[in-house]
């Protein structure tokens, strides 16, 4: 999956591994894997052995995210849940290194795979899902356009914690508008000579959400 800005590859530990978990590791770093149902990885050879692990499986099916720019594969995201008979997919385990983090690359990965989702497959709902206490993950469904639909509390365990997981969903139906509103939001005339969003996506989404 290409676009202007980020290509979505299978992972391949002996492509990826390194950049991963050169950009994912070190001091200050144990943060981004909170809320994820593993990591941080004691070392190189640890996280290559989990992303051998991935790459093995069909579901989740796992992606490398790479920055065209860079070069590099700077984040991580998979579908998952697959049902094939009832149409519905999740698409989930998603974490992006500092360095692309709030910049158009997350968003553009999350517009190729629900294209591929709806306009590929012909899929009739996508599902994101997150431990309730990750409300960043809670504010970015809502912003690329996805409903709240409840709480499954005492969910899951993970990593020794209870979870209580947040479950929010898009439609076949909604995603023309949540498409329409995604490229609007990522062509170049939405950004100033600084790169500054001159309109949010959320607030493009919140009509839909507002309906």
């Amino acid at each position: 999956m290409v676009g202007a800005r980020v290509r979505l590859e299978p992972i391949d530990p002996e492509v990826h591994a390194e950049s991963l978990y050169a950009l994912s590791h070190g001091p200050g770093m144990a943060w981004l894997w909170d809320y994820l149902p593993h990591g941080p990885f004691a070392d190189l050879a640890d996280f290559t052995g989990w992303l051998e692990g991935c790459a093995a499986t069909a579901d989740p099916l796992s992606f490398a995210v790479i920055d065209l720019q860079g070069g590099r594969a700077a984040g991580m995201a998979s579908y998952m849940n697959i049902v094939p008979a009832d149409g519905r997919i999740e698409v989930g385990q998603i974490w992006y290194a500092p360095p692309i983090q709030r910049t158009p690359l997350p968003t553009e990965a999350m517009f190729l795979m629900f294209g591929r989702v709806f306009d590929e497959l012909g899929y009739r709902r996508l599902e994101w899902k997150c431990n309730d206490l990750n409300e960043p993950s809670k504010q970015a469904a809502r912003r690329l356009g996805f409903t709240y639909e409840g709480t499954f509390r005492q969910h899951m365990i993970v990593k020794g914690r209870n979870r209580d997981t947040a479950w929010f969903s898009m439609l076949d139906s909604e995603w023309p508008a949540v498409r329409a509103n995604m490229e609007r939001w990522l062509a170049p005339e939405n950004f100033d000579e600084e790169g500054r969003q001159r309109i949010s996506l959320s607030t493009l989404n919140a009509a839909i959400r507002d309906a």
